[in-house]
């Protein structure tokens, strides 16, 4: 970015370029387990499909974000916590489950990116910062499920570590249709760009 002399604040248009790069698609939570409680888990996982299809053939990384918890994970759950109280209690999304696995369709390759959350961003309990840092990226793509979960918390946390953000509407989806709505057309414009992945080919018309 470049340094003005100017007093005024202005953006350029380096500052607005997507490069190959320093773009990673991200795709979380595409695990059997979790897409059983999504409206059309086909229509989803062929979304992520054309996605992971866009990244290969520009070259962006491609990471994959999953939940499933090791023995020390449920130790560490607080008896309070709201959301994963009832995890801790009855061994919920053990890792090592097959159903927990990246979904078979979507092919991890070596030079991916994986990690494993016991939270719903995919920063909170994961190195994932500091690997895409590794990788000089600095825009994300991303699609996951659900749009309340791992989404929404997700795009916050970026949107503060001052990541460029898009949201693949498509490749997103909650079990209730309207949260998923609200969300998309409402909350998550507020810090990232929504579009579909129709329009993912027009991300490097400029670079």
């Amino acid at each position: 970015m470049a340094e003005s002399t100017s007093t005024s604040t202005s953006t350029s248009a380096d500052d607005l370029s997507v490069t190959s790069r320093r773009t990673a698609l991200m795709l979380m939570d595409y695990q059997p387990a979790v897409l059983t409680h999504v409206p059309d888990p086909e229509a989803l996982l062929k979304s992520a499909q054309v996605a992971m299809e866009w990244a290969r053939t520009h070259d962006v990384k491609v990471v994959f974000v999953r939940v499933a918890f090791a023995t020390e994970d449920y130790d560490a759950i607080p008896h309070h916590h709201k959301a994963f109280a009832s995890a801790k209690r009855g061994r919920l999304l053990p890792d090592g489950d097959p159903s927990l696995a990246i979904h078979p369709s979507l092919e991890v390759r070596d030079g991916d990116i994986v990690v494993r959350k016991t939270r719903f961003g995919a920063f909170s309990t994961t190195d994932l910062h500091a690997l895409l840092g590794d990788e000089s990226i600095d825009t994300l793509v991303m699609g996951g499920i659900s749009t309340a979960g791992v989404v929404l918390s997700t795009v916050r946390e970026a949107s503060d570590q001052d990541y460029r953000i898009f949201v693949l509407s498509d490749a997103t989806a909650d079990p209730d249709d309207e949260v998923h709505r609200v969300l998309i057309e409402k909350v998550l414009t507020r810090q990232a760009d929504i579009i579909t992945t129709s329009e993912l080919d027009e991300l490097f018309a400029d670079a």
